[in-house]
């Protein structure tokens, strides 16, 4: 059974008239009846009662009448979905993220998209670092994810921020009530650090930071997840250098300080260039109109201050509620 026969059927099963049948075809009635015909032999049953004045279903034409109704709604549906998805107007798009950026950046992006492409539904994967990421993407088994600078040529990116880095610090810590912290700073403290295994920008920035200063960093523990990070640094196991949009995490017993003379880390989601699936490419668009309004910032010394001065002000008064308790 072909799928025009079934429409010619139902056509002629709900008008009970060949004439009208074929004008809301647009066929003439002639290759109408021949269709009607051939569709009997295939099913060996008459579907209909022809008189030259009246045109009624049969037994078997009524039997079929349901099912047939179901299958042509069945086959617009996926007529439907198949359009859409080769539009990139639905479909499911993979991005591996982890660390306090990622989840700053597709809070919005989720929210945008929803709101532009709303039959597009972002697969999120956490606790995804940048070296994981990069894997998984060039595998295949992620379309996108939140990385560090640079990459290699195989990746497509688009830098979505820049992250200064702070220091975070148990209430008490003999840190606590600096303005500002220097690498030396660091020397002698046990940090909390997210996994090697991870390939995590913020792990190799803390390295960095404390080689600079001239000191190996003693480390205290090892955490998977930002917020699992700041618990162990509001328990007093360590201290650990973070980026400043993790500022947004309120943990009781947390101080965020910046850290001068750090480096500032270009963030930017990565995918291979040969993926050109519609849905990703509908991601994208959202993500440039997203970053062109907000999110790639240039930290000039203005915003800087800006970002020190609601920082240490945060952390005063977190200082200020741990002491009252």
């Amino acid at each position: 059974m072909e799928f025009r026969q079934l429409q010619a059927f139902l056509a002629v099963a709900e008008e009970l008239h060949f004439g009208r049948a074929a004008e809301r075809l647009h066929i003439a009635q002639s290759p109408l009846s021949q269709m009607i015909r051939t569709l009997e032999r295939e099913l060996g049953a008459r579907l209909f009662e022809r008189t030259t004045r009246s045109v009624q279903l049969t037994a078997a034409g009524t039997a079929l009448l349901v099912p047939a109704r179901v299958i042509a709604a069945q086959l617009r549906v996926a007529r439907a979905v198949v359009r859409s998805t080769a539009a990139g107007e639905t479909g499911v798009v993979s991005v591996g993220f982890g660390g306090a950026s990622g989840y700053t950046v597709l809070s919005e992006l989720t929210r945008a998209l929803a709101d532009r492409h709303p039959g597009i539904e972002l697969d999120l994967r956490p606790q995804t670092y940048s070296g994981e990421v990069l894997d998984l993407v060039s595998q295949g088994l992620l379309d996108m994810g939140i990385v560090g600078l640079p990459v290699s040529d195989d990746f497509a990116t688009e830098t979505v921020r820049h992250e200064s880095l702070m220091v975070a610090v148990p209430a008490g810590h003999r840190l606590t009530d600096r303005d500002t912290l220097e690498p030396g700073d660091l020397a002698g403290e046990r940090l909390v650090v997210y996994p090697a295994a991870h390939g995590s920008l913020v792990r190799d920035a803390t390295f960095t930071v404390c080689a600079s200063a001239g000191f190996a960093p003693t480390i205290a523990r090892e955490a998977p997840d930002p917020y699992s990070l700041l618990a162990l640094v509001g328990a007093g196991v360590g201290i650990a250098v973070v980026v400043a949009s993790t500022a947004h995490i309120t943990v009781d017993g947390v101080h965020y300080i910046p850290l001068d003379g750090g480096p500032v880390l270009p963030i930017a989601l990565a995918w291979r260039r040969d993926n050109r699936a519609p849905a990703v490419q509908r991601v994208l668009e959202v993500l440039r109109e997203q970053t062109s309004r907000a999110w790639s910032e240039t930290f000039t010394p203005e915003r800087v201050a800006d970002r020190r001065a609601d920082v240490i002000g945060r952390g005063r008064a977190q200082t200020a509620r741990s002491e009252r308790r």
